[in-house]
C-alpha cells in the first residue's frame, strides 16, 4: 500500500519524525531552499500537512496542495493557521489540547513566584559574588495576593487552582463570566489590573485579543505590579510594555512569549525586573511526547476515514 505523502512544515521531535517516517512519505519543506518549486513538484500528491503553532499553515501553502485534507497542528494555538480558508477547502484543521495544559500552568506559576521572591535577580547576586557585601533587599510573598488571570481557558483554570494552593485571590476575565467557577469575574481587564498586583495572560491570540494588554492596562497594574506572558506575543502591546518598565509605570515582568520571535526587544534585556523565557511554556520531554502523540493520532485516524480526535472549530 502506498503511504500517504505529507508536508512537514517544521520539525518535530526525533521519536515523533521516527513514527512519521514508517507511516507516510514526508517532505521536509523546512529544508527545502526553493519552496515554491519543492512545492510545484510534490504538491499534487501530499494529503497532509504537520507543522506547528509558530510556523502554521497559509492559503499559500494550501493553494499549492490540492489534495489536501488535513492540517495537523503541534500546539494548542493555531493562529498561525488559516482556518478560514483550510475550512472554505474542506479541510480539517487539528491542534494538541489538554495535553499541554500541566507544564504550561507550571511555568506560569513559576514566573510567578520567580518574579515576585526575584530568583533570577538572587541567583545573579550570587554568582556576581556579590553575597559576601550584603544581603539582597526583601521580595515580596503571593498568599493573599490578588492575582487576575486573562483568559480562563483549559490552562487558566489550572493556573487558577495551582495558585489556590500558594493562597493567592484569584479574579479572572474573559469574554464571558462561568458561573460554575468559584473565582471572581471582571467584565473590564483595565478595572482587573487595576485590583491586581499579579496579571497572567493565557487567553488566545485572536483578531480581537490583539494588543489586549495596552498601556491602559498596564497603568493600572501599576509601579507594585507584574505581568506574567505565557500565551502569544500578539495579544501584549509590547512597544507600550517596554515603554512602561523603562518609565517605572509597571513594576515588573515575566515574558515567555514575544511579538517577533526569537527576537526580543533590546531594552528589556538589561531590565533587572525582567524574567525572560524563549518560549519553553510546553518544552517538557513528556508534554512535546504527548502533543507528538496527538499529531499522530489525528493524523491516523484521518486517513483511516475516522473523525479526528481534536479538530479546530472554523
Amino acid at each position: 500500500m502506498t503511504k500517504p505523502e505529507i508536508v512537514l512544515v517544521a520539525p518535530m521531535m526525533p521519536t515523533v519524525m521516527t513514527v512519521l517516517e514508517q507511516r507516510y512519505t514526508p517532505h521536509r519543506l523546512y529544508e527545502a531552499a526553493d519552496k515554491a518549486g519543492f512545492l510545484a513538484e510534490i504538491g499534487g500528491s501530499v494529503r497532509g500537512i504537520a507543522t506547528n503553532g509558530h510556523a502554521g499553515a497559509g492559503a499559500d501553502l494550501m493553494d499549492a496542495l490540492p489534495k489536501l485534507e488535513i492540517i495537523a497542528s503541534y500546539g494548542v494555538g493555531y493562529d498561525a493557521v488559516d482556518v478560514p480558508q483550510a475550512a472554505a477547502r474542506g479541510v480539517v484543521v487539528t491542534n494538541t489540547p489538554d495535553v499541554l495544559n500541566d507544564d504550561v500552568a507550571n511555568l506560569a506559576v513559576g514566573l510567578l513566584l520567580a518574579a515576585s521572591r526575584e530568583m533570577v535577580r538572587a541567583d545573579r547576586h550570587v554568582r556576581a559574588g556579590r553575597w559576601p557585601d550584603g544581603d539582597m533587599p526583601l521580595a515580596r510573598s503571593i498568599r493573599g495576593k490578588p492575582v487576575g488571570i486573562l483568559g480562563l481557558g483549559r490552562i487558566g483554570k489550572d493556573i487558577a487552582t495551582k495558585l489556590q494552593v500558594f493562597g493567592c485571590d484569584v479574579a479572572y476575565h474573559g469574554r464571558h463570566e462561568q458561573t460554575d467557577q468559584p473565582y471572581r469575574y471582571y467584565p473590564d481587564l483595565v478595572a482587573m489590573a487595576g485590583d491586581c498586583e499579579y496579571l497572567i495572560v493565557i487567553c488566545p491570540a485572536t483578531p480581537e485579543t490583539r494588543g489586549a494588554v495596552n498601556r491602559a492596562v498596564m497603568d493600572a497594574l501599576g509601579p507594585q505590579g507584574t505581568l506574567i506572558h505565557v500565551a502569544r506575543g500578539s495579544i501584549v502591546d509590547e512597544p507600550e510594555l517596554v515603554q512602561a518598565l523603562s518609565e517605572g509605570r509597571l513594576g515588573g515582568a515575566a515574558l515567555d512569549v514575544f511579538a517577533d520571535e526569537p527576537r526580543v526587544p533590546e531594552a528589556l534585556l538589561s531590565m533587572e525586573n525582567v524574567i525572560l523565557q524563549p518560549h519553553i511554556g510546553s518544552a517538557t520531554v513528556e508534554t512535546r511526547q504527548a502533543m507528538g502523540d496527538l499529531v499522530l493520532r489525528n493524523l491516523e485516524l484521518q486517513f483511516a476515514g475516522e473523525p479526528v480526535a481534536t479538530p479546530v472549530a472554523a
